[in-house]
């Protein structure tokens, strides 16, 4: 086996059975596990204190919610324009809490505090701008200003010595860039068309306190896999309703300690994610039969939905028709097809703007696809031409991609390399040549890679890009980056702990199955690569 140039010892990083007991481990701790492995979304925490107050486990989510306060008064991670959201969640939460007198567990002097750092927080955000593209958050922000400008007006609170100089007349700015009278045109569309179309029912909790009973009841009694959509949204339902959602509710906030994740249940994503990374060195035998079973069991003829309650999605559906080619059982792309746009895909029906990853995915699932039904190519190869051509009008000058679907660059980079390697050309080539270039370039000194601080994650994603660059012309410069990589990965697997944030739904989340993934998977490429 040959390695590459200056690893010359290739169990540095990791012994060869290791690779196939940790996938394996992870596998199956995934297939034991119905929710997903993700950290609790301060954002969604506070929407459910707001809006269900009686749900088991109250006091514990105020406690939680007031531990997360950073010294500066704001919540959230990530650089500043990220910690928007999530403040203006717990900030409002905290007042709702005040004013309804639901504070047994917590004081009021307590809570009060909390309210005005995370209020004079807000001042500092409000003018910051440069927002991320997460979901909604052009309707989400202005909803929670407005309700908590609401809560600042009324007696009681003005009657905290705290709180008060912010009441009676002084408003809570709307942070530059948004428009405060946007969720009521989107309400007014809603009511217009007689209901509130389902791609808007993972951010319901936006417009719920201006159309009270236009959502049906959903499968499960979660609406649109989010838990802050389906507090909002039985505040005002029946009472079979209300204990459908409730227990609901409650199920997936013992799963999470009391608290709730951004989106429930994720496994459709972090089964499908999982697989895909682990079948770049080869899916282990151990792992094969579970990998075919999870595609078979997700896979739809009429398109994947990433949960119950949510719109098909080409990014889903394009990792289903990967994952079935990878573990052996191929099946046809042809829902796909339903997401078709000129010159691309678009991630679902109604998208605003373009996914590179989701367009990366679904050439990704062509080509694997075509590897097995090579015969049904010609179809295909308008389409495929038109979605490479695509991701290399989306590179950057200076060579990464982006994506509205994470925060780091490294990501998207590495999708579309990945999903560019194998369509050999002059444009890919160059494409690929000059994502390796920015990755080395921005390598930090400790030897990992990261948007905003080195992570193992981001690291792994480097890993793969270089990987992919076997012409690359600098090979010692190649190797010695490799080198340096080994140690941050091996060190995330020797000592595991939670992986930071950086990936976009309402606010920034972190699958975690999926990270670790990924991280190992870069583990044994770097074992037994061959140049």
């Amino acid at each position: 086996m040959n390695s590459v140039p200056g690893l010359t010892a290739p169990a540095h990083f990791q012994s060869v059975g290791a690779y196939e007991e940790q996938a394996s481990d992870l596998v199956r701790s995934v297939r034991n596990d119905g929710w997903g492995d993700v950290c609790p979304s301060i954002y969604e925490t506070a929407r459910v204190t707001s809006w269900a107050p009686w749900l088991e486990g109250h006091g514990h989510r105020l406690a939680w919610l007031l531990e997360q306060q950073s010294s500066a008064g704001s919540w959230g991670e990530g650089p500043t324009p990220y910690r928007l959201l999530p403040t203006l969640s717990a900030v409002e939460a905290l007042l709702s809490t005040l004013r309804n007198d639901e504070a047994a567990e917590v004081s009021h002097q307590r809570l009060a505090a909390a309210v005005a750092d995370g209020l004079a927080a807000l001042r500092g955000l409000s003018a910051v701008g440069g927002w991320p593209d997460t979901a909604a958050i052009e309707i989400l922000v202005p909803e929670l200003a407005v309700r908590i400008e609401e809560h600042l007006d009324q007696p009681e609170i003005a009657a905290l010595s705290r709180i008060g100089p912010w009441s009676r007349g002084q408003r809570l700015f709307l942070p530059r860039g948004f428009q405060a009278a946007l969720p009521d045109r989107v309400a007014e569309r809603c009511r217009a068309a007689g209901g509130v179309p389902p791609k808007l029912h993972h951010t319901f909790e936006g417009i719920a306190h201006r159309l009270p009973q236009m959502v049906p009841a959903v499968p499960g009694g979660l609406l649109g896999s989010s838990p802050a959509a389906t507090a909002a949204w039985l505040a005002n339902e029946t009472d079979a309703d209300r204990r459908r959602a409730g227990t609901a509710l409650t199920t997936l906030a013992r799963r999470y300690d009391g608290l709730f994740p951004e989106a429930a249940p994720i496994s459709v994503f972090e089964r499908l994610w999982v697989a895909a990374a682990l079948a770049r060195p080869g899916l282990p035998e151990s792992c094969q039969g579970t990998a075919r079973d999870w595609a078979a069991e997700i896979y739809s003829p009429s398109g994947v939905r990433g949960a119950p309650g949510l719109l098909p999605d080409a990014d889903d559906t394009a990792m289903a028709v990967l994952v079935s080619a990878l573990a052996g059982s191929p099946r046809d792309p042809a829902p796909l097809s339903a997401f078709e746009a000129d010159d691309h895909y678009d991630c679902y029906i109604g998208e605003d703007t373009g996914s590179s990853t989701a367009n990366a995915h679904a050439l990704q699932a062509l080509t694997a696809w075509l590897s097995h039904r090579p015969t049904t190519g010609a179809a295909l190869d308008t389409r495929m031409d038109l979605t490479r051509d695509w991701l290399l009008t989306q590179q950057q000058h200076d060579g990464p991609w982006q994506d509205k679907w994470h925060a780091s660059p490294f990501y998207a980079t590495e999708r579309c390399v990945t999903a560019l390697r194998t369509h050999t050309s002059p444009a890919t080539r160059k494409a690929i040549r000059l994502a390796a270039d920015w990755v080395l370039s921005t390598q930090r000194d400790d030897g990992s890679w990261g948007v905003w601080n080195g992570t193992a994650e981001e690291t792994a994603y480097a890993v793969n890009i270089l990987l992919a660059s076997t012409h690359h012309p600098d090979g010692p410069e190649t190797a010695q980056a490799l080198k340096r990589a080994g140690h941050i990965l091996r060190d995330s697997v020797r000592s595991p702990a939670p992986h930071p944030a950086l990936w976009h739904d309402k606010t920034l989340y972190a699958p975690q199955a999926m990270v670790r993934a990924e991280v190992i998977a870069a583990l044994e490429l770097l074992r037994t690569h061959q140049p």
